[in-house]
């Protein structure tokens, strides 16, 4: 039990963490400047609806290629999943196609 603890002050004391650090070692690395904005602010609004998108498209790509082979065991069953599972998917494309996702300005 003794080792342990040892080997565990050992361990804290050779860390990284507690050595002391400069001011330049301190700053974050942003390829030798300072940071002007905020990382949230740098992006437009629009392509967070896109990525939003193509996570719709991804999700049903991941969905259709298990169910290729589950079709063939399952049938009709199969069949009626995959359709209510895109017309999910289908309302919300068409949802942002209404709100011009599609569109760039």
């Amino acid at each position: 039990m003794a080792l342990i603890f040892a080997l565990a002050l050992l361990g804290q004391l050779a860390s990284p963490s507690s050595w002391p650090t400069s001011w330049p070692q301190a700053m974050p690395f942003l390829g030798g400047g300072d940071q002007g904005a905020h990382a949230w602010q740098r992006y437009h609004i629009r392509y967070y609806s896109m990525t939003l998108l193509f996570i719709a498209f991804e999700m049903e790509m991941m969905f259709m290629y298990p169910w290729a082979v589950v079709f063939v065991a399952e049938g009709m069953k199969a069949m009626v999943e995959m359709g209510m599972f895109l017309a999910i998917l289908s309302v919300g494309i068409v949802y942002g196609w209404r709100e011009g996702v599609f569109r760039w300005q």
